[in-house]
């Protein structure tokens, strides 16, 4: 096993956020390699969040974004468990991250329970009919079981459309973690439950029947006038 140096200590601290001892006994359990010495911390802090599932959040920040000139506006409430944290620099770079994926991704829901069951079961029949079109056009027909994997792998990955926690974040350049799993990770490092709670997105415009002109139509109109 290596020798655990301060500046070992060190540099895993400032990678986590963990404390300085947590930080030592970390790499020195896993025999001084600070990649793995990072996933046992995340791993042990994960476990603690865990623990607080119960706990009541009631804290945090309800954060507006205008994004395109005010063509879209986001209203986000996410919750910590003190003041102090919702003061931490950290959580709130967070919440801004939070509300400019709500605005860039056009998330529906925060959670895939949140979606009422009727919603699901239209979309489950809806992807079922689709398949069942493509077997009678094809002149092949799956078997049931088959097809219900289908149906199960298209509903996944519309929840991963829908649903905010499930929505790989567009912010983060080669890092494929989603909402739920960054949530999770800061949750860790802090040492507090995190969540967020709901959000609404407005686009200009939105639900607006808006005229659709035709110059073509215009214009012999207005020459018949003439």
């Amino acid at each position: 096993m290596s020798k655990i140096t301060a500046q070992m200590v060190k540099a895993l601290r400032d990678r986590t956020g963990a404390g300085m001892m947590a930080c030592k006994e970390a790499l020195e359990e896993v025999g001084g390699d600070e990649e793995k010495a990072v996933e046992l911390i995340q791993k042990k802090g994960l476990a603690k969040v865990a623990k607080k599932a119960g706990a009541i959040a009631a804290e945090g920040l309800i954060h507006s974004y205008i994004h395109g000139a005010g063509r879209i506006g986001v209203l986000v409430e996410v919750n910590c468990q003190t003041d102090f944290v919702a003061r931490n620099e950290e959580f709130r770079a967070f919440v801004d991250e939070v509300a400019m994926q709500i605005a860039s991704a056009s998330p529906e829901y925060v959670r895939r329970e949140e979606i009422p069951a009727e919603a699901v079961e239209k979309k489950r029949a809806f992807f079922r009919e689709q398949l069942e079109e493509e077997d009678r056009q094809s002149g092949k027909s799956r078997p049931a079981e088959a097809l219900d994997k289908i149906v199960e792998g298209k509903l996944n990955k519309w929840f991963k459309e829908v649903c905010l926690l499930e929505q790989e974040s567009m912010l983060r350049e080669g890092d494929k973690d989603d909402i739920g799993t960054i949530l999770d990770k800061l949750s860790a490092k802090i040492g507090e439950k995190l969540t967020i709670r709901r959000f609404v997105r407005y686009e200009l415009g939105e639900g607006i029947e808006k005229k659709v002109s035709n110059l073509a139509e215009e214009v012999a109109e207005q020459l018949k006038g003439g």
